[in-house]
């Protein structure tokens, strides 16, 4: 695995603080009314993403349901456009026609941002197929939520991908709630990472709220997909702190039991590594947050100054036929 550095806890610190900031801003411009339809918010969860991408190679993919506004960002989308993409506008990335549940960007290898519960699994298993029926040097991080992993699709694609032994990493994040029903209500064990055990599929659970433990375990499980040995499972145990969506009223859960993982937050971690090893001074810090804070506000003020896209766009964007008999729209 690429070591882990100075520059990488700096790195880890400056991002997972941005998602966080980010996000913070979408739920105030939803209150607002300026972002319509549901917001799933990733706030607590950023160690997830910050290891994946310390392990993660070029060609290598990422497919997820929808809570999905930042891992985009952390593949090098302009986070200008995924918060246009919010606010319904043309800047955004699929010219605010896809919004917060379906952001989505084939350049930077990022393939959603699904709305359909547990329909991105068998996706990210055909993206990993093509990967290795092309012979192309690329591995397919597919991540799911604790409800998801309760779906039938899959068990269909677990079976497919280690038979066929596809370059594929199943990520279960696991923050505890399918939407508001806990793990242990949902079946009759509360480890998801034992669903591997049935296909002879290399699986274990990891600390979700330090990005060294997610990071150590992806590399180790994007390199044996990538060696030609198959999938592997990870119950990636993580946490959310505000509710499944921004209309959720959280009464399955005490805030003593919010407060008390926000003692093991990823971003606090990260920040007393950084104190600690003396990594920074406190004015460096206070500097980082600063710049955090402008470039969400320009974030902002891009999206809520960029223009609606014209109607027209809704019925070429999604569909056109030039011989279409029954409605002309040009």
């Amino acid at each position: 695995m690429k070591k882990i550095t100075k520059e990488t806890y700096i790195n880890w610190y400056k991002d997972m603080l941005f998602w966080r900031k980010f996000e913070d801003k979408l739920a105030a411009l939803y209150i607002q009314q300026k972002i319509r339809g549901f917001l799933h918010l990733y706030n607590g969860q950023e160690a997830v993403l910050a290891g994946a991408l310390h392990a993660m190679k070029k060609n290598d993919k990422m497919i997820t349901a929808y809570r999905n506004h930042v891992q985009p960002i952390g593949l090098g989308v302009d986070p200008k456009r995924i918060m246009a993409e919010l606010l319904g506008k043309d800047t955004g990335t699929s010219h605010g026609m896809g919004g917060s549940m379906h952001i989505f960007s084939p350049e930077h290898n990022f393939y959603g941002g699904h709305g359909i519960v547990g329909g991105q699994i068998p996706l990210g298993a055909g993206l990993a197929f093509a990967d290795k029926y092309f012979e192309r040097d690329g591995v397919t991080l597919t991540y799911f939520g604790d409800g998801a992993a309760r779906q039938g699709s899959l068990h269909e694609t677990f079976n497919m991908a280690i038979n066929w032994k596809l370059p594929v990493v199943f990520i279960c994040e696991n923050n505890g709630y399918a939407m508001g029903t806990s793990v242990e209500r949902t079946a009759n064990h509360e480890d998801i990472w034992k669903l591997g055990l049935g296909y002879e599929m290399p699986c274990g659970p990891v600390d979700g709220m330090n990005p060294v433990k997610v990071a150590e375990a992806m590399e180790e499980a994007i390199e044996r997909a990538r060696r030609g040995d198959g999938p592997t499972l990870l119950d990636i145990k993580t946490y959310r702190y505000r509710g499944h969506s921004m209309s959720d009223a959280q009464k399955y859960r005490t805030k003593d039991e919010v407060d008390e993982y926000r003692k093991i937050d990823p971003i606090t971690q990260v920040l007393d590594v950084i104190k600690k090893k003396k990594y920074a001074s406190e004015n460096e810090i206070k500097e980082w947050d600063k710049e955090v804070k402008e470039k969400v506000a320009e974030c902002q003020k891009f999206a809520e100054e960029s223009p609606y896209p014209d109607k027209q766009l809704m019925y070429d964007i999604v569909y056109e036929q030039e011989d279409y008999p029954f409605l002309k729209h040009r």
